[in-house]
């Protein structure tokens, strides 16, 4: 009773107040407009104090908006929860809040998700959300005649409104310089930043048009090349996650992180980027058969793929799957999910190392009577828990990290810890070569193994990945790529391997490559085949 008395105020308080919270809520917002405005002169530090200002009287429009009796009080907390949520991953690893994220967030699975929770996070989220939504919840506001609280919530924002207009006409091409040069700093402002992400990712997936399976590449046929092979052709195709090049020793990395893949000798190719920065726009955009620049994620959603072509040629397909899903690239095909299988050996609560992939996979491959292509889908070096992707033996750079509150861990020991992914990653990838090494005789076989995306290790104060592409660092697109082809295949196939290692060495491919480059690899003739996007093309006869 003491607190509801304590906690009560008038409803134009009430706007002024939410505006207000909403307001320091922005705080990373105002500081970055601060550090690029970097104000020197009296110009410049009363554009910099007119910021806040600006933001808090947009808050006021907005909230004398939606201050509806009965649904103010939901809505604002939702929002305020949201709200504290946002900041969290803003603040802590510099996370852009966009479109692209909110699919991460509605696409991502458990143990995923539950990587991500951290004592640090939850104390963030009760401080900055369930206590403000506490109060909010408590707090009783006195409306008085409704011509009244109508009179001054309109005054209330025409004041708002005209202290945007003065400060428009003073520093109008201030703003227009800020925001034209700085694009991302509008995806900082929240709640707006992740109700528009919300709203566009709800009507590409609920509300958007006719949904029928679009489909491609019917006229699809093995050509004569693989038919009149005596052996069958096996490629695997091995998809990581979260690797980037930087940290590959094979692309010049000074630490040996890649002595198994050495020993193999594959075609390495060191300038290669990808679609996207995370699983859920890469992934299904190198199996969609569009370019980067091309790309339609709603279109990808419902039309088929770089499997579904090979389908239609009469390849046989499967995939394993060790990182949450395939988004989409396989819906069609065969596919397993290794992490069902509950093997004490690998996995520990649904999370499962990548030896997981190999279980019974002798039996699969010894299985084969057809032409196949079989998918292999890394856990790789999947964040935050870096220390989680990888077996005690393979600690090897020391100290680590061993907690998935990288932003609180030295520099250098969360690099440690992120080099012994690779090292594993390698590991599996050369334990992949061994597999069909041990089946030249009865197979041509051979292998793509490339990355999804980067990683971001605390560069510039970012980590994990997901930044909007145009200003994603470098580190998240970044990606190994590499082939490796046995004797037989390459002669059979007519593949001239030292063009392959020279072309390697002097162009740089993408995950736009990925498409054709398999069709080619299983001479699939088709009219969605293009030979200018073929990685190994230029080295046929």
């Amino acid at each position: 009773m003491w607190l509801n008395r304590k906690l009560q105020c008038n409803d134009i308080k009430f706007t002024l107040g939410c505006a207000l919270f909403f307001t320091l809520l922005n705080g990373l917002f105002i500081q970055r407009s601060w550090a690029i405005i970097g104000p020197v002169h009296l110009h410049d530090f009363l554009f910099a104090a007119s910021v806040p200002l600006v933001l808090f009287c947009g808050w006021v429009i907005v909230f004398s908006l939606l201050n509806i009796p009965y649904l103010r009080k939901p809505l604002l907390i939702v929002l305020t929860i949201g709200c504290a949520a946002a900041t969290y991953f803003m603040y802590t690893y510099g996370a852009v809040i966009d479109q692209n994220m909110i699919v991460n967030v509605f696409e991502t699975n458990s143990q995923e998700a539950t990587a991500l929770v951290t004592p640090q996070m939850i104390l963030w989220i009760v401080i900055a959300g369930l206590v403000p939504s506490v109060a909010l919840a408590l707090t009783r506001i006195r409306t008085g005649k409704w011509w009244y609280a109508l009179l001054t919530r309109v005054a209330a924002m025409l004041g708002a409104l005209l202290v945007i207009i003065l400060i428009a006409a003073l520093f109008y091409k201030d703003y227009a310089s800020l925001f034209r040069n700085n694009k991302s700093i509008v995806k900082m402002v929240t709640p707006a930043n992740y109700v528009s992400a919300v709203v566009k990712y709800s009507k590409m997936r609920w509300f958007a048009g006719d949904q029928t399976l679009v489909r491609i590449g019917e006229d699809a046929h093995k050509g004569s090349l693989i038919t009149g092979q005596q052996k069958k052709t096996v490629l695997v195709l091995v998809v990581g996650e979260a690797s980037r090049a930087a940290n590959y020793s094979l692309n010049g990395y000074e630490r040996e992180t890649n002595p198994e893949l050495k020993k193999h000798d594959v075609i390495n190719f060191p300038q290669a980027s990808s679609c996207g920065t995370e699983t859920a726009v890469s992934v299904p955009c190198m199996f969609s058969g569009m370019t980067r620049s091309k790309y339609d994620a709603d279109l990808a959603h419902h039309q088929e793929g770089l499997l579904d072509v090979l389908k239609h040629a009469g390849i046989n397909l499967l995939w394993r799957d060790n990182d949450g899903g395939c988004k989409g690239a396989c819906d069609r095909v065969p596919h397993t999910d290794m992490t069902q299988w509950n093997l004490d050996q690998f996995c520990k609560d649904k999370s499962c190392i990548d030896d997981v992939n190999f279980y019974r996979l002798d039996n699969v491959l010894d299985g084969v009577k057809q032409d196949t292509v079989l998918v292999i889908h890394l856990m790789g070096s999947h964040g935050p828990a870096y220390y989680h992707r990888y077996p005690d033996n393979f600690r090897k750079f020391t100290p680590t990290c061993d907690t998935n509150e990288i932003q609180d861990c030295d520099h250098q020991a969360l690099i440690n810890t992120y080099d012994n992914t690779v090292l594993y990653t390698d590991s599996m990838v050369s334990k992949t070569i061994d597999v069909l090494k041990a089946r030249q005789s009865s197979m041509n076989t051979a292998l793509i193994y490339l990355s999804d995306h980067g990683e971001s290790l605390g560069e510039s104060g970012i980590y994990l990945h997901g930044t909007p592409y145009m200003l994603a660092p470098e580190q998240q697109t970044h990606i190994p790529f590499m082939f490796w082809l046995s004797p037989d295949y390459a002669k059979n196939f007519g593949i001239n391997e030292r063009c392959l290692r020279d072309h390697a060495a002097k162009n740089a491919v993408s995950q736009d490559n990925l498409f054709s480059t398999v069709l080619g690899m299983m001479d699939v003739k088709s009219t969605v085949y293009q030979p200018q996007l073929d990685i190994l093309s230029a080295c046929r006869p």
